[in-house]
Parts: structure tokens; C-alpha cells; sequence
């Protein structure tokens, strides 16, 4: 049965039994506490955990899903994948355990021809948790399964939570027998490949308390409403019912891996070690194809460095193979044609998917022979200061700052004899990550990192009543303050608190737009706005600094956004839309937005494309954003459903997560068609203008449009004019004649460096001529030492020259010192016959730092008040180097 078979059984089993099927979310997630959706349940935590209200009873979706936290493991064991896809069926209060077995049951041994997937009844065994009586005489019941295959487990297996106070409870997981010939006898307890898990069911019934994480907590009683989550591995389940030994065999992955193994002519199931490589490239090229396709650009931070990581690790794994070609557009089709049947997506993005990963492969070819440069440098450094360690600061330099994988940095060390402070690298990245993490919560939290007391709030009041799209001030109340050491009652002036009210005009930052400015104010305090954020959903938390009085909880408040502020922040917001349909319109479909930030007056805007940008280019997309806002296009907002987006055309933001109903926001209707939840003018007149002021790279196919707008667009205008005027005053010509004055002006300045570098090579050529006259002899070849007070291209070029100056047959010498400490060795072609060799003699008068060839040689170091000694000793090392 093909995986697209699986999965379609899956979903219409479920619609069949009164649940609404639900489309999988994007990878990327808005929860704070995670990069990818990692686990069916996460799209619907907010009604599981009862932060939201369910719009329906029961559900069932295909979600895609994302690991990288065991991604070193991924190809070694044929149990880890970094993308996989995970069927679920959800109860939000409506059914429980008895419903929940059945179904699973019904469905996994259900006949073919009736829909299910037909296993072998005698062939399953499944897990409750020790202390879950009821599940075990349901499975009894249910299936008549015999107690010997109904297995006890203990909190680690078989009892569920999140890791935080909240919903939790015990899970009964199935499992199939695949055989004999596959490991031990005697069920999942003893051996998980011959048993293997294909579904867990999870029956939230409990409420737990604070503990260290997923065990040792207390449990507090039972929840009012009891959820089912269930889990059921698509690629397990393609596994078994396929046949294969394991999930990269499976029909969506196993023709990747033979195209790989193909074109690296090797064959699988050969040798341990290729098998494991093309395991590798299997699986990373599918999650690479699927990031791509979900909107995540390979950059080197956050969602981006993952994919990075991933499809580096692909092409890394090619070379390791044996294929030095490029790898990706011989794999990528491959993958596409496999998951385009459930995902058409990456067939229809496919030439923006490809764009993307076949850059990233070409720059990290680039970045494999910089960084092989750089490691050897490295690793020539220890070895020179009589080491055998490459601290873990170089290592941590490497993978930060060039893209350099560790692994590859490890192999390569080791290679030549080295090895890697592996420990002084974790904690450096460590470091960065917990500080990345702590930038993202406190961010999000509106400025304190534990949500804790903002749940409370939230649990206590319900959902900020939200007005941003309705007005700029609102009568309030205050429901509740917290400072940077908890709930505090009362904040008083200059101090910064985070507070909730029960609503709030605020724009809180999302969808790139920064969040509104303005005051609270009441009868006895007033305060500034500094920021305003979504920690939960549904809540609005106001980061403030009071500026006079005393704000306490309970106080009724007039929440006011300042107006200039929100005018401004509504032209870049809408300007941002319109330079997005100017970009698509010059460039063409794949020129997508792939990341914005816009402030008012400001705005930039990310997107794919390969090379700089013109000046004729850029020109065309600012006339084409400035049409639009001399044709004051209509500014309108729709509501609908996600696929009724969809069908109209409407671009979606890859790192959002979208309700039922989405807000569509159009200019000139079809022109600019996006969803958003920002804020905008009513007519693109109002945005003002639209004004470039720089387009860079930002990585690897990725380019960066900014712009001015509004006031600031004009400003910025003007002082372009203004500068053009004093550079026309200075040069004593008409503005039109401007690039003929200043480009002749290069040529001259060209013209005189020339000149300089000529009178400079003459210098070099008479001091060298000087030199070599005035050599001494040691032991039978020609000593010249001098010092230069100019840089070491200059010193190099006057060694040289002095050494193409000395007799041709007898052995010559030459060392120029600098003033900054560095030092050039040069020798000629009879010393390098007699067995004299420049790199050694500069290891030797450097204690071992230096390097070069036979011939030239160069180090540094040098303490200015040695230079005139460490010249002196180089007669003396001739017959013994």
C-alpha cells in the first residue's frame, strides 16, 4: 500500500466517524518554544491545553512534522528521520478511551477492501501505563486481546505531559510483530525493531503540578474536560504495510536513496558505512524539500541554520560517497515527484524551492574549500605551538562564522593528527543557544521570560478584547502587573513592568510590523508604551515604563496609541504589501517574500533571488510601487476561510499560523493580495511614496530590499537632492553632466595610483639593486637583512626583488623585516639546491610560527625591539638549517 493510500484511509476512516479533517499547519510555528511543528498535536496545543476554545468536537489531520534534536543519529539507526508525518485524531471533551482503542483498532486491522489497513490481529501487542486498569479492560474488551500482549509500563513510557503544569496523563502505544528474523521474542519490552511502535494514544485526563520535567511532579486531580491525542506514524505505518525493513525503504524515500546510491556508484546494503550516508541524504533531502516548500530559507540562525545544517549535511554526505558534483538538482526532483501527491505545493513552488537549495549547495562548496583553509591554518597553529588539541573557540569560529559542519571539522583535524576540544565547542554553542532562546521568550513575553503569571492572568480574565483594527484609544482596566521578579501589585515611577489589561488598542508585534507607541494614563499614574507582545494566545501583554505616580493592578486606565505613530506604521505596513507586488511584477512569481520588518517610515523586505540587483532593475520596481500609489489603488480587508484564500490567490506568510477564518488584505484586488493581520491605510495614496535605499545579500540566494516611505521617503529624497546639489557646487557642473565629471575624476585618481605604483616599483627596483651589492657571505651563500617600514606585500616584493638580483650560480639569502614585527624569507634556487629550506629557517627564528615554501617563507610576531637581533642570527643558522 503506497504512503499516499495510507493516508487518505487515514483521513476518510476518521471524516467517516464524524470528525472534521483538518489541514496539516506549515512547519514553522509561532509557539516560542519551538522551531517546527515537532508532534501532531502542536497545531491544536491551544485547545488541548484549553487556552482556546475548540471549533470543533473531534478532528483528524496528516501533519507534517520535524526533529533535529537526535539529528546526529539520523542513517545510523533506521528508527530516526528528521522529517516525518504524523496522523492524528483529537477529542476536545467528547469522546474518551473506549472510542479512542476501537477506532485505532477498527482502522489498523480493518480488511483492505473495507478501508483499513489490514494487520494481522495476532500480530499486535500494545502498552498501558502500569497504574491504567481501564485502558487494559478496554483493549480486553474491545479486541480481546490476551493480557500477555497487553504490556504494563511505567512514567517513562507510558505517561504523558508536556514537561509544564498543565495536561497530562497515561497513553497506551501499539505495536507489531514484523518477526523473527527481526530480533528477539517476548514483546515491545524486550526488543522495539522486531515490535514495532506504530501508534500512541494519549488520554488527557489529569492536571499536573510543578516539577523537574516529565516525571517526578505531582498530580493534582482530574481535568473538567478530558481530550484524546493520538498519534499514528505515517512512514512506520508505510513500513509495515510495505514490507521493507524500515521507514527509508518506504516509497516516498527509498527512490532518493537510489538515485544517490546511482550516481555515487555504490549499492546499498552493501557496506555499513555507504548505507549510512545514503540514509543521510535520503532523509535530508526530503526535509530540505519540505522546509523549503513551507517558506524557511537557509540562513544562520533559528529555523534557517536547521535547514542550512540539513542540506549540508546532504551534500556533504554525496562528497563522503564519492560524488563531487552537485548533488541537489539530481535529488531534489526526485523528492518532489514522491511528495507531490499529498503536498502539491512542491511541484507549484518548485522553482523557488529549487532556486533556494541549489544556492546553498554552490555557496557551501565555497564554504568547504574557505573553511578548509581556515582549519588547516588552524590546525598548522597548534601543531607549531607543540600541540595536539584545536581549541574549542576555533571549532565554534568555524561552524559560526563559515558555515564549517563540527563533524567535518572533527574528521578533518583527526585527519592530520589533531583532535577537537569537542567539550569547549558544546559550551559555546550552548551558550548561543540559551541566549538565543532567552532573546525569543523574553521577547515574546513582552519582557519577562516566564509566561507563568501571564497564564494565570489569562486563566483568571480570559482573551484580551483586541481593538487595534477598531480605534486608537480604549477605557481600561488593569488586570494585572508583573516585574522582572514576578507579580508585583503596584509599579511605581521609573520602574519597567509588563502589564495586562483587559483591552487594549496596541498593535502587539507580528507579521513583521513592530508594535504601536503611545500612554497609559490614569487617575494617579502615567505610562509609556515601550512594547507590546503576544506571549499566549489570546493575550496582549504592554511592556511599560511609568513616568509619573503609581500604577497598581485593578486601576482603570485610558490606553492611547499615538497616532503619528500608528499613521506611519500603516504606510510602511502597506508599503511593504505594495513593494512585494512591484518585486512579482518585475521579477516574476518566485521573487516571494520570505521575511519583512517595517517600522514607521521604514520598511525591508527579504527575497529569493540569485545576484545583485541592477540599478535599471530597482528603478523599475520603485516606479512600479510608486504607480501603484499614484493610481491610489483601494485598500480592502476580507475575511474568509484559509482555502478560500487559497483559491483566490492570497499569499500566506510561512511562519504564521492561520485560523478558520483568515483577514485578506488587498490592493487594487488582485495586484496585492496577501493575508495579513497588520495595519493599513485605506487608499495607497496614502503611503506617500515609496523610496529604495539599499539592496544587499543576506545570505546565500537571498536579497534585501529597504525602503523610506511616507515623511521619511520624502526626507530621505530630499537629502539625496541636496547632496547631488553640493557635489554639482563643488565640482562646477550641471547635475546632468554629474557622471562624466566623476567618472573622470576615477580615471585620474586611477591614473595617479598607477603612476605611484610605478615610482613605488622603481623604488624597490634601486634599494634592491643597493641591497644585493652590499650582501655579505656566510659559509658560501649570499646574507642580505633589512627591515621595511611598509606593509608585507611591500616587504615580499623587495625579497624578492633583491633576491633576482644576486649571482645566479651561488646559494642566496634574503630576510626583510617589518616595523609591524612581521618578517619575509626568501631563498633562491641553488640555496634550495644545497638543502636549505625557507620555511624552516622561519619556523627556526620564529620558535615555530611561520610557514611557506622551500623558496619563500613568511611569519610574524615580532617584537620591535628584537627585529634588529632576529636579523642577526640568520648567517648563523645557514649551515645548519
Amino acid at each position: 500500500m503506497r504512503t499516499a493510500d495510507i493516508r487518505t484511509r487515514f483521513l476518510d476512516f476518521f471524516a467517516a466517524r464524524g470528525h472534521t479533517v483538518v489541514p496539516g499547519a506549515p512547519l514553522p510555528t509561532p509557539d516560542p518554544t519551538l522551531l517546527f511543528v515537532n508532534a501532531g498535536m502542536v497545531p491544536f496545543k491551544p485547545y488541548l491545553t484549553g487556552e482556546q476554545s475548540p471549533p470543533w468536537p473531534r478532528a483528524a489531520s496528516v501533519q507534517k512534522c520535524v526533529r533535529t534534536l537526535d539529528i546526529e543519529e539520523v542513517g545510523k539507526t533506521t528508527r530516526h528521520a528528521s522529517f516525518f508525518q504524523m496522523n492524528g485524531n483529537f477529542s476536545f471533551g467528547d469522546y474518551f478511551k473506549d472510542e479512542a482503542i476501537a477506532y485505532a483498532w477498527d482502522l489498523s486491522t480493518r480488511p483492505v477492501a473495507d478501508g483499513g489497513y489490514g494487520l494481522d490481529p495476532d500480530r499486535i501487542w500494545v502498552t498501558v501505563h502500569h497504574s491504567d486498569t481501564e485502558a487494559r479492560a478496554v483493549w480486553r474488551r474491545v479486541a480481546g486481546l490476551p493480557d500477555a500482549r497487553i504490556v504494563d509500563r511505567g512514567d517513562e513510557d507510558n505517561f504523558w505531559s508536556m514537561g509544564v503544569p498543565g495536561p497530562c496523563g497515561p497513553c497506551s502505544e501499539l505495536y507489531y510483530d514484523r518477526g523473527p528474523a527481526l530480533g528477539r521474542e517476548g514483546g515491545p519490552a524486550v526488543d522495539e525493531d522486531r515490535y514495532m511502535e506504530f501508534w500512541n494514544l494519549v488520554f488527557m485526563q489529569y492536571e499536573r503540578g510543578e516539577g523537574p520535567g516529565k516525571t517526578g511532579y505531582p498530580v493534582l486531580g482530574e481535568l473538567p474536560r478530558r481530550n484524546i491525542d493520538t498519534g499514528m506514524g505515517l512512514e512506520r505505518m508505510a513500513t509495515l504495510l510495505q514490507g521493507v525493513d524500515n521507514l527509508y525503504e518506504t516509497d516516498e524515500t527509498r527512490p532518493v536513496l537510489d538515485r544517490a546510491a546511482e550516481l555515487a556508484g555504490v549499492r546499498y546494503g552493501a557496506a555499513p558505512e555507504p548505507d549510512i550516508l545514503l540514509r543521510v541524504v535520503a532523509d535530508h533531502v526530503r526535509t530540505a524539500l519540505m522546509l523549503l516548500s513551507d517558506g524557511v530559507t537557509p540562513g544562520n540562525e533559528g529555523r534557517g541554520y536547521v535547514l542550512r545544517r540539513i542540506v549540508r549535511r546532504a551534500v556533504r554526505a554525496m562528497r563522503q560517497l564519492g560524488y563531487q558534483d552537485p548533488a541537489l538538482p539530481e535529488l531534489l526532483p526526485v523528492a518532489r515527484d514522491l511528495m507531490a501527491p499529498g503536498y502539491p505545493e512542491v511541484a507549484i513552488d518548485y522553482e523557488r524551492i529549487a532556486d533556494r537549495a541549489y544556492g546553498e549547495e554552490d555557496a557551501f562548496r565555497t564554504t568547504l574549500r574557505q573553511g578548509t583553509t581556515v582549519l588547516d591554518a588552524a590546525v598548522a597553529k597548534v601543531k607549531a605551538d607543540g600541540g595536539l588539541v584545536l581549541p574549542g573557540d576555533r571549532a565554534f569560529l568555524l561552524h559560526d562564522t563559515y558555515g564549517f559542519p563540527v563533524d567535518l571539522t572533527l574528521e578533518m583535524a583527526a585527519e592530520q593528527g589533531v583532535e577537537v576540544d569537542r567539550e569547549g565547542f558544546t559550551a559555546l554553542m550552548n551558550a548561543q543557544r540559551e541566549r538565543a532562546r532567552a532573546d525569543a521568550r523574553a521577547r515574546k513575553s513582552g519582557g519577562t521570560a516566564d509566561t507563568t503569571a501571564l497564564r494565570a492572568l489569562l486563566d483568571a480574565h480570559g482573551p484580551t478584547d483586541w481593538r487595534a483594527w477598531e480605534t486608537l484609544t480604549t477605557e481600561s482596566r488593569v488586570l494585572g502587573l508583573i516585574g522582572p521578579a514576578g507579580p508585583v501589585t503596584a509599579a511605581r515611577e521609573g520602574e519597567i513592568v509588563t502589564a495586562v489589561l483587559d483591552r487594549s488598542p496596541f498593535y502587539a508585534e507580528s507579521g513583521g510590523q513592530e508594535s504601536d507607541a503611545g500612554r497609559i494614563s490614569g487617575s494617579s499614574a502615567e505610562a509609556e508604551v515601550l512594547d507590546v507582545q503576544r506571549p499566549l494566545p489570546g493575550l496582549v501583554a504592554h511592556q511599560l515604563r511609568i513616568t509619573a505616580g503609581e500604577l497598581a493592578a485593578g486601576d482603570p486606565v485610558v490606553a492611547a496609541v499615538d497616532p503619528e505613530w500608528r499613521l506611519g506604521a500603516r504606510q510602511a505596513h502597506s508599503g511593504t504589501h505594495v513593494l512585494h507586488a512591484a518585486l512579482r511584477e518585475i521579477l516574476g512569481p518566485t521573487a516571494l517574500q520570505s521575511g519583512s520588518y517595517n517600522r514607521p517610515g521604514h520598511l525591508r523586505l527579504d527575497f529569493p533571488w540569485r545576484g545583485a540587483l541592477s540599478t535599471a532593475v530597482r528603478g523599475e520596481i520603485e516606479e512600479a510601487a510608486n504607480r501603484a500609489l499614484r493610481r491610489d489603488l483601494p485598500v480592502g480587508v476580507r475575511w474568509m476561510t484559509l482555502p478560500e484564500a487559497k483559491e483566490l490567490g492570497a499569499l500566506a506568510l510561512f511562519d504564521e499560523t492561520y485560523g478558520e477564518k483568515v483577514r485578506v488584505v488587498e490592493i487594487g484586488g488582485a495586484w496585492s493580495r496577501e493575508l495579513c493581520g497588520g495595519t493599513h491605510v485605506e487608499h495607497a495614496s496614502q503611503i506617500g511614496t515609496v523610496a529604495l535605499t539599499a539592496e544587499s545579500s543576506v545570505g546565500a540566494g537571498m536579497r534585501r530590499l529597504e525602503a523610506a516611505v511616507g515623511v521619511e521617503g520624502f526626507g530621505y529624497l530630499a537629502r539625496e537632492r541636496d547632496l547631488v546639489s553640493r557635489i554639482a557646487e563643488q565640482l562646477g557642473a550641471p547635475r546632468a553632466e554629474l557622471p562624466e565629471r566623476i567618472a573622470g575624476l576615477l580615471d585620474r585618481l586611477k591614473a595617479a595610483d598607477q603612476e605611484n605604483a610605478r615610482l613605488k616599483a622603481r623604488a624597490t627596483e634601486a634599494r634592491a639593486a643597493e641591497l644585493a651589492a652590499g650582501a655579505v657571505e656566510a659559509d658560501g651563500t649570499r646574507v642580505v637583512t633589512t627591515t621595511v617600514d611598509g606593509t608585507p606585500d611591500e616587504a615580499r616584493a623587495l625579497a624578492l626583488a633583491v633576491r633576482d638580483r644576486l649571482p645566479a650560480g651561488q646559494p642566496g639569502a634574503v630576510a626583510v623585516a617589518t616595523g609591524a614585527g612581521g618578517l619575509v624569507l626568501a631563498l633562491n634556487r641553488p640555496a634550495v639546491d644545497t638543502g636549505l629550506h625557507a620555511s624552516a629557517l622561519v619556523k627556526r627564528l620564529l620558535s615555530g610560527r611561520g610557514g611557506g615554501s622551500a623558496e619563500l617563507a613568511q611569519g610574524g610576531g615580532i617584537p620591535r625591539d628584537r627585529i634588529a637581533g632576529l636579523l642577526a642570527e640568520l648567517p648563523g643558522l645557514l649551515p645548519r638549517a
